[in-house]
C-alpha cells in the first residue's frame, strides 16, 4: 500500500503528556469529589475532557457544568506545560516526512492546548492541519476526527497512515478506513533495542 498521508494524535503519541494530563484530573477529582481512577483515565484516552465529564457527572449523579470544569481542568495542565516533552519515536517519525507527505493532527484535545503542545515540541510548522474536538460532532471512537484530518490534507482515507496511542483511537481510524500504527508498541520495540 502506498501511503500518502499521515496522521497523529497528540498526547501520548507526539507528547508524553499523559502523567502531566492525568495530575490535572487529581486536582479536579479531588475538587469535585469524582471517582475517576487512573486505569479508566487511560481507558478513555482520546476523548475529550468535557465528555468525560459529562460521563462521570451522569453515573455519579452529580451537578457540575462540563465545559467549566473542563476548563479548569485544561488550567491545571497547562500549568505543567513546561515539563512536556516529545516522544522521539515518533517525533522522529514526524521530523523525516517533513515536506514529503502531508500530515496531521487529530486529537481529541481543545485546540489552543494543543497548539501550545506543538509548539513547545517546535512542530507546529510540520503539520498542515490540526484537527481537534472543537472541528467535530462526533469523537474518538468514531472516524469524524482522523476523516475530517484526510479531507484537509487532501488525501483519501485508504491512503492514510495514523500513529496512535488509545484503543479509543485505534478504534475511530481503523473505522476510517485507515492503517494504524499502535505507537505503545512502537516504544516497546524502541525501548526493547
Amino acid at each position: 500500500m502506498n501511503i500518502k498521508g499521515l496522521i497523529f494524535d497528540c498526547d501520548g503519541t507526539l507528547a508524553d503528556t499523559m502523567p502531566m494530563h492525568w495530575q490535572a484530573w487529581q486536582v479536579i477529582n479531588r475538587r469535585y469529589q469524582l471517582e475517576f481512577p487512573e486505569d479508566r483515565f487511560y481507558a478513555l484516552g482520546g476523548v475529550p475532557s468535557r465528555d468525560i465529564l459529562r460521563l462521570l457527572a451522569r453515573e455519579q449523579g452529580l451537578e457540575l457544568d462540563p465545559l467549566a470544569v473542563a476548563r479548569e481542568k485544561e488550567a491545571e495542565y497547562l500549568k505543567l506545560m513546561a515539563r512536556v516533552n516529545p516522544i522521539p519515536e515518533v517525533t522522529a517519525i514526524v521530523r523525516a516526512n517533513h515536506g514529503r507527505r502531508p500530515m496531521a493532527v487529530a486529537s481529541g484535545g481543545a485546540r489552543h492546548v494543543i497548539e501550545m503542545v506543538l509548539r513547545r515540541l517546535e512542530l507546529r510548522d510540520h503539520f498542515q492541519a490540526v484537527v481537534t474536538c472543537e472541528d467535530v460532532v462526533r469523537q474518538k471512537p468514531a472516524p469524524d476526527i482522523y476523516l475530517e484530518a484526510a479531507r484537509r490534507i487532501g488525501v483519501p482515507p485508504g491512503l492514510c497512515r495514523v500513529y496512535e496511542d488509545s484503543e479509543t483511537g485505534l478504534a475511530g481510524a481503523r473505522a476510517a478506513g485507515m492503517t494504524v500504527v499502535d505507537v505503545r508498541e512502537l516504544r516497546r520495540l524502541s525501548s526493547a533495542a
